[in-house]
């Protein structure tokens, strides 16, 4: 038994946000050179009562409709954010509910940003290859533009929200490895690299007050909105692809040549630029999709497969490598035969 990506849908919401609007707002912000290095032209807003369960929900909808599914089909539901609708229950609990998934599946959180789809896939798998489930239903959605200070121009040129959903199922092996093996790495001393300092159980937003404060570069940010070092994620996503390549290569016995295809999260078109130029890979071999989507954290890989499989750029068959880096500090990557 062998666990298979069967089918990808994704969601955005209506609500747009366009360079032309950045720049009317931020009269002094050279957006042609922030353009160049982002690759992001516009991106979608999340209505202000949208959750990224509703959007989860939507995504979910899509793939039932489009790839004629059934939720009654689905015994197990993953969901990966990082907005929960509550602090507890599980939002993933509710989406069964939403979704008239059966009482039998199971419902789960993750936790994850930028490398939450390689972990649900690899949770997939192992749920599937254990015998614990046949069609798993994994979810990914982010409001992060909800996270980000008005006046940061900076990371509201970058983000966008978004949510996709994947159905991971199993099948005999007949065509060798669906989902193949894993790696994973964390360096969690580099937290605070990427973080949302205020609103947890460390600094509860109840006994510390968030004041505004202008970073080196003009953006007005404070401790209870999204953080990114810039410099420092771009050196250490460019420094980690390698790392990610020789290991996955050396787990799953496998080469450079063998692989048809990469995926990677999609951070920013000059990461993505340096990190094709950087392992030699032809730009015909992978795909950046950034243009009318933005960063959307979680679903930037399944996003990003789906626009390959539909453009022909990858096509069954293709032994397709995923990677992921970002908030964490975390990685991981696998290959898959679509």
């Amino acid at each position: 038994m062998i666990s298979r990506i069967k089918a990808i849908s994704y969601y955005l919401p209506g609500e747009i946000l366009t360079n032309d609007d950045l720049a009317s707002r931020f009269p002094d912000l050279k957006i042609d050179d922030l353009t160049r290095l982002t690759g992001v032209y516009e991106r979608h807003i999340a209505a202000e009562d949208e959750t990224a369960a509703d959007m989860a929900v939507m995504s979910a909808e899509k793939l039932f409709e489009e790839h004629d599914i059934r939720p009654g089909d689905v015994d197990f539901v993953l969901l990966c954010t990082q907005w929960s609708d509550y602090i507890t229950p599980s939002t993933a609990g509710i989406l069964q509910d939403r979704l008239e998934i059966p009482q039998s599946a199971g419902a789960l959180d993750i936790s994850q940003g930028c490398t939450g789809y390689i972990y649900g896939l690899s949770l997939a798998k192992g749920l599937i290859e254990s015998g614990s489930a046949r069609n798993v239903l994994l979810l990914t959605a982010e409001t992060m533009t909800k996270s980000i200070h008005p006046e940061d121009k900076s990371n509201r040129a970058i983000f966008g929200d978004g949510a996709a959903a994947t159905l991971i199922s199993a099948e005999e092996d007949e065509d060798g490895p669906g989902i193949g093996d894993f790696i994973f790495g964390t360096d969690g001393s580099a937290y605070e690299e990427i973080i949302i300092r205020y609103g947890g159980a460390r600094y509860p937003l109840s006994k510390f007050k968030a004041e505004d404060y202008k970073d080196p570069f003009g953006n007005i940010r404070n401790n209870a909105s999204f953080y990114m070092n810039g410099a420092g994620i771009f050196t250490f996503s460019v420094k980690i692809v390698p790392r990610i390549l020789r290991e996955l290569f050396e787990k799953s016995r496998s080469a450079f040549e063998d692989i048809d295809f990469f995926v990677f999260h999609q951070a920013n078109q000059i990461i993505l630029e340096t990190i094709l130029k950087k392992n030699r890979i032809q730009p015909e071999k992978s795909i950046i999709y950034l243009e009318n989507v933005g960063n959307t954290v979680s679903s930037t890989i399944p996003i990003a497969l789906y626009h390959a499989l539909k453009e022909g750029k990858a096509k069954a068959g293709d032994n397709v490598l995923l990677a992921a880096f970002g908030v964490g500090l975390s990685w991981g990557g696998t290959i898959v035969r679509i």
